[in-house]
């Protein structure tokens, strides 16, 4: 049964930020997808960026961003919009203040009645192993530092609804709630009491179902179970691969919508496994050419300079 969740709010959004965004060309630049041994997303440019000092401590409660903020955030993306431009185009910029370090920068899709939210976020906390240190931090402020490697996070989300304020604006956008509950119990007790959740065994699910038999693309999982809906995530960040990715995500989501109270119920019961009866009803109902988008996908583990496991993808 499908259900309306929870919103997605936007808040400032920044003039000068946009004017950055919207200046960018349609020249794109080279650039190598990868996965962190963490499962991190991450481009590799092909020159370093700078990113200076941003402040630390932000009230939640405060809906804009201070002027030394913006300040440091356009500083970084005058960069990036130089290194990898095809990344940012033709997305428009709103600020987060419960992740000031992880800003949010969307744009908005539809396909037939049905509307679709592309929400990228760029992480600028430093990773020590990828990042040269140029000036400390402080109590106060995160260090400076210098960097080829580009953290990001990528969804496509389906939306109920993009509400909006009396001049137009866009406030939030309301997720269209396809999974009715992710969370199935608990275990430990007292403090070590922690929440069992399926959203990675119907992330595992839904992307297994929809790539060709025996491809393994582990860490990249192109369908997602995120906001308790169907989401997927681009592998093409291109102003072109967001479009074309956006019809695999309305056709999953039509396809899974009536079977997804069967699909619960039987992970209810244990983890995913391609041997679930549902799995494999449904996998011998997945027309072949729903494949085609994921024929060419491959990923490469080896091990980067500080020798430690990384993915290269490549398609």
């Amino acid at each position: 049964m499908e259900q309306i969740s929870n919103e997605i709010g936007v808040g400032y959004s920044d003039r000068d930020i946009n004017a950055i965004l919207e200046a960018i060309g349609r020249d794109p630049r080279p650039y190598t997808r990868h996965f962190s041994q963490g499962e991190d997303f991450f481009l590799k440019l092909e020159n370093e960026f700078a990113v200076p000092h941003f402040p630390i401590h932000h009230d939640v409660r405060r809906a804009e961003p201070s002027a030394e903020y913006l300040g440091a955030l356009s500083k970084v993306l005058d960069q990036v919009a130089g290194l990898a431009p095809q990344a940012l185009k033709d997305l428009t910029y709103f600020f987060d203040p419960a992740e000031i370090l992880r800003p949010c920068f969307y744009k908005l899709y539809r396909i037939e009645d049905s509307s679709y939210l592309y929400l990228l976020r760029v992480d600028l906390a430093m990773k020590g192993s990828d990042s040269t240190v140029v000036h400390r931090g402080t109590n106060d402020t995160t260090a400076m530092f210098r960097s080829r490697t580009l953290f990001l996070e990528n969804t496509v989300i389906p939306l109920s609804d993009v509400l909006r304020d009396e001049d137009g604006r866009v406030k939030a956008f309301r997720v269209r709630q396809t999974i009715s509950q992710t969370w199935i119990g608990e275990f430990g007790r007292g403090y070590f009491q922690q929440g069992i959740w399926m959203d990675l065994d119907l992330t595992r699910f839904f992307s297994r179902l929809f790539l060709p038999v025996g491809r393994r693309t582990y860490p990249f999982y192109p369908f997602l179970c995120k906001y308790k809906t169907v989401c997927e995530s681009v592998i093409d960040l291109s102003p072109e691969g967001r479009t074309t990715t956006m019809p695999s995500l309305h056709r999953a989501i039509g396809f899974l919508l009536p079977a997804m109270e069967a699909i619960q119920s039987e992970m209810r019961h244990g983890g995913f496994t391609e041997d679930m009866r549902i799995f494999r009803d449904l996998k011998a109902r997945v027309p072949e050419a729903w494949y085609a988008p994921w024929e060419g996908i491959h990923v490469e583990s080896y091990l980067n300079e500080s020798e430690m496991k990384e993915f290269r993808i490549e398609d």
